[in-house]
C-alpha cells in the first residue's frame, strides 16, 4: 500500500514539475516519512482508544516530543522497528504511569539523576543528522536541561499522580534514547559530529 501511494504521488509530481532526480529523491523520502508518521499514528491511537488510555497517551506524546526536540536521540533504522518501538514507548509508558505511584523522595532522586544525564549526553545526533555546530549543540543542551528541570519540579509539586508519573517517565524514556549505551546496544554510531570535525581538520591540513 505504501509503495503504491508513494509511487503514484511521485508520478504526478514528475508529470507536473521539472524537478531533477535529486529533488525527486528528497520528495520521495519526505513522502515516506509522512506516510510512516500517519500510519503509525493511526495504529497507536487505535490501540490507545481500545485500552482506554487515550488521554494519557496524548499527554505523554506531547511531553515526550517536547523534551525530544532539543535533545534529539536515536531513530529506528527500519519502519517495522519504528512501529514496534513506538508502540512499546507510547502505549506501555502511559499504561505504567497509571499503575505505579512514585513518592516525593524517589521523584526527587530520579529527577536529579535525569537532569545530570541530560547535561552529560544531550543532544545526541545521528549519522543522517549530525549536529556539527558547537554553539548549536550548547543551545540544545541548555534548552534540554531547562525543560528537564521544569518537568522535575512539576512532577514533585503537582498533585496529579498520573501526570507526575508521565513527566518523569518521559524524561526516563528520552534519556534512554540519547544514552551512549543504547546507541551501542543497537550498533549505532554515537557523537556523529566528531567525524565531520575530523574531516574538516584533515582538509585544513
Amino acid at each position: 500500500m505504501r509503495d503504491i501511494i508513494i509511487n503514484k504521488s511521485i508520478k504526478v509530481i514528475k508529470k507536473n514539475t521539472d524537478y531533477d532526480d535529486i529533488k525527486i529523491a528528497e520528495i520521495k523520502y519526505g513522502l515516506e516519512s509522512i506516510y510512516l508518521l500517519i500510519s503509525k499514528s493511526i495504529v497507536l491511537i487505535a490501540i490507545a482508544l481500545c485500552l482506554k488510555i487515550f488521554k494519557e497517551f496524548i499527554i505523554f506524546t506531547l511531553l515526550y516530543n517536547f523534551i525530544r526536540m532539543p535533545s534529539f536521540g536515536l531513530h529506528a533504522t527500519k519502519s517495522w522497528i519504528c512501529l514496534l518501538s513506538s508502540t512499546i514507548i507510547f502505549i506501555a509508558t502511559p499504561y505504567i504511569a497509571m499503575t505505579i505511584k512514585l513518592n516525593y523522595y524517589l521523584i526527587s532522586i530520579l529527577g536529579i539523576i535525569l537532569i545530570l544525564l541530560f547535561y552529560k549526553n544531550a543532544p545526541a545526533d545521528t549519522q543522517k543528522r549530525p549536529i556539527v555546530n558547537s554553539k548549536r549543540r550548547m543551545v540544545y543542551k541548555f534548552i534540554t536541561v531547562c525543560i528537564s528541570i521544569i518537568y522535575v519540579f512539576l512532577a514533585i509539586f503537582i498533585k496529579n499522580t498520573v501526570l507526575s508519573n508521565l513527566l518523569i517517565l518521559s524524561l526516563i524514556v528520552q534519556n534512554l534514547m540519547i544514552s551512549p549505551f543504547v546507541y551501542r546496544l543497537f550498533h549505532l554510531p554515537y557523537n556523529n559530529y566528531i567525524n565531520y570535525i575530523k574531516e574538516d581538520n584533515k582538509t585544513l591540513v
